[in-house]
């Protein structure tokens, strides 16, 4: 079975959006381009950055309607998390609160993507 492992956004300025998750994932993309930018993860998962400005971007879709989520294993995670992202300036749409998962707060980046920070769920 196939497993996913490309994540994509669109985004407006890739270069701007490439500066915005290196603060966010404290490392350097592994690719930037005019169009596009790229981080790539020890766990073999990537995240494409793709301007809406590409020359064979098509996309009949708009809006912000799915969240990148990183599962952190502990609650003092989630906070320290919460505190680094808000001095780092990072954009907090929904504050750090309990929901019926756990403790979560979501960032935005520069393009309006949700960025949610979690626990997994207990089995």
């Amino acid at each position: 079975m196939p497993t996913p492992n490309l994540v994509l956004l669109y985004v407006e300025d890739p270069a701007k959006s490439a500066a915005f998750y290196e603060t966010l994932f404290e490392t350097a993309p592994t690719a930037v381009f005019p169009t596009y930018a790229a981080f790539d993860f020890e766990n073999g998962t990537s995240l494409g950055l793709w301007s809406t400005a590409a020359r064979d971007f098509v996309s009949g879709g708009s809006g912000h309607r799915s969240e990148i989520a990183f599962m952190v294993p502990a609650e003092d995670e989630v906070r320290a998390l919460h505190e680094r992202w808000s001095e780092a300036g990072i954009a907090i749409e929904q504050a750090l609160h309990d929901a019926v998962f756990g403790l979560t707060f979501v960032a935005i980046d520069p393009d309006g993507h949700r960025i949610r920070v979690c626990m997994p769920d207990e089995t």
